[in-house]
């Protein structure tokens, strides 16, 4: 009688293991029954890991996806603005000028000066910002002592607080300034020199006496929230350039001992900690008082519910709510679009937070993330501080909300940051390739913004400058002059062009791949010689041809 034919399964699953160099193992039984299915907690662990990876995935498959979300949260940002304004301050017009839309126009006025500072910050190389990084710290420094200045600074009497220059019919707030300008400075004066622990600690003393100098002058102002802006800027800069634990710590036992100076003293800012922990626990003592702004606007938010009552159909705004277009806008926002909009200005703003600080991640140098990362947290970090006292979180100290509250100097400053991070999201390595292979995007062609800088580019030395001529074919024959000295003759204009291959440079890859053939440790797009034109060996004569 013959056996049974064996089957070759296992056969086949062994030499496709050995062709594959892979090591047989045998499948341990499962422990869980043939027909039972997961748990519900994990089907969610498993549905929230698959999304994660495809999101990646969808992020890293999208070199320019920062630019792109950024641009789109910006614009978004301030037509929410715009929009609440208008509908905010409608009542203060009429009661001010007699006209209804007399603050919605000047505010949509400074929007379109902040989206022109918008458009000249994405043009502006990141790298030109940095030569400047002096100035700006000198001018808000300048700015700053001025503001104090009896005639000069205004204020005082009105809203509490020194901290405007009126030129005529515009008033321009100096802190503004200082806040990104000090923010420039900073990434500038700390970038680069993470390893070089020495020079570093001494830089980090240095920054930190100028960062105590500008708070010190803010507070002179006597705003308080501003100086707390400031401070956080200071800190989250240097947090980001390697600060020691015990910086922070130094740092957060300075500001819980400054609360609790400022508890005890008394005054006004005392009674604002008091309003805190009375809306932190649900009660208020004084609804007519020092209470007063706050219950207000719990009871907006009360009103607006999940759907809201209506864009334009607030009822705090009819002088119930006094800082109803800029210190309580989100109030008001969330009155009239309820629980929704509110909703989607926190998403916003947390995106916004999630792509700075992955273009902060992905920069081409140093300075680049210490600034993106720090105007990021700034801009984020504010936000945050307005919606959590609005909502009872924190005590009011008098924070606007970016990009939505009514307020010039805070509009176009705003705006010109978010610009600087925009471009330096248009400056990742990976945005560079793809704009180099597949050409600028529509906005760019749009705006006539030229092409970002390749790292190598934008690292450098600078080379003796040609005689240089008038207007703008002076300039681009300057600047074609001086990348034919660094690199040499284009590819593309050579009589012998080499064939160009169809993907994209990944400068980042190359980088690290290419030291030894790059004399900038790059990959660039000019070349100093193709490889037809590369000096060949002389071969050795063959044995026939010997003597």
């Amino acid at each position: 009688m013959t056996p049974p034919r064996k089957t070759h399964a296992s056969r086949d699953r062994r030499v496709h293991a050995a062709r594959s160099n892979t090591a047989v193992t045998e499948r341990r039984p499962s422990t869980r029954p043939s027909g039972a299915k997961p748990t519900k907690d994990a089907e969610g662990t498993m549905w929230i890991s698959r999304t994660i990876k495809r999101v990646s995935e969808w992020l890293e498959s999208n070199p320019g996806i920062d630019y792109l979300m950024i641009r789109i949260i910006v614009f978004l940002l301030t037509g929410i603005g715009v929009v609440m304004v208008m509908s905010s301050s409608m009542t203060w017009s009429v009661l001010e000028n007699s006209d209804v839309w007399g603050a919605a126009l000047r505010q949509s006025i400074m929007v379109f000066v902040g989206l022109v500072g918008f458009w000249v910050a994405l043009k502006i190389p990141p790298q030109v910002v940095r030569r400047f990084s002096g100035t700006a710290l000198v001018v808000s420094l300048v700015l700053l002592v001025a503001v104090l200045i009896p005639g000069i600074g205004t204020g005082r009497e009105e809203v509490g607080s020194q901290s405007w220059i009126a030129l005529g019919p515009v008033q321009f707030q100096p802190s503004e300034i200082a806040k990104i300008g000090l923010a420039i400075f900073g990434a500038s004066f700390l970038a680069n020199r993470v390893h070089a622990v020495k020079n570093l600690q001494s830089r980090f003393n240095q920054f930190c006496a100028i960062a105590v100098l500008f708070i010190l002058l803010v507070f002179l102002e006597g705003d308080v929230g501003m100086a707390a802006t400031v401070t956080l800027t200071a800190v989250a800069l240097m947090f980001f350039a390697g600060m020691h634990r015990s910086w922070i710590i130094a740092a957060v036992v300075a500001g819980l001992v400054g609360a609790v100076l400022l508890i005890v003293g008394g005054g006004f800012r005392s009674h604002r900690f008091h309003v805190y922990f009375d809306a932190l626990f649900g009660h208020f003592e004084d609804t007519r008082g020092t209470a007063f702004q706050s219950y207000q606007g719990f009871l907006s938010l009360a009103d607006g519910s999940v759907t809201g009552v209506g864009l334009g159909q607030s009822r705090a705004k009819w002088f119930y709510l006094p800082e109803a277009r800029n210190d309580f806008i989100f109030a008001i926002v969330g009155e009239e679009l309820g629980l929704w909009g509110g909703a989607l200005v926190i998403i916003l703003f947390f995106l916004l937070g999630f792509f700075g600080l992955r273009t902060a991640m992905r920069a081409q140098d140093q300075f680049q993330s210490l600034l993106a990362a720090t105007l990021t947290i700034g801009v984020v970090a504010q936000a945050f501080i307005n919606i959590a006292y609005v909502i009872g979180l924190l005590p009011v100290t008098g924070i606007q909300l970016p990009m939505i509250s009514a307020g010039g100097t805070s509009a176009v400053i705003t705006l010109v940051a978010m610009g600087i991070l925009a471009n330096i999201a248009r400056h990742e390595p990976e945005a560079v390739s793809a704009v180099r292979s597949y050409g600028r995007p529509f906005f760019d062609r749009l705006l006539m913004i030229g092409e970002p800088l390749a790292p190598a580019e934008t690292r450098t030395p600078s080379v003796a400058h040609p005689v240089r001529e008038r207007g703008f074919r002076g300039r681009e024959s300057a600047a074609r002059a001086e990348r034919e000295a660094r690199f040499g003759v284009p590819v593309t204009e050579r009589s012998t062009r080499d064939a160009r291959s169809p993907k994209p440079v990944n400068y980042t890859s190359t980088q690290s791949s290419s030291r030894g053939r790059h004399p900038e440790g790059g990959q660039s797009a000019y070349r100093s010689r193709s490889s037809a034109d590369a000096p060949r060996r002389p071969s050795s004569p063959r044995p026939s041809q010997r003597k």
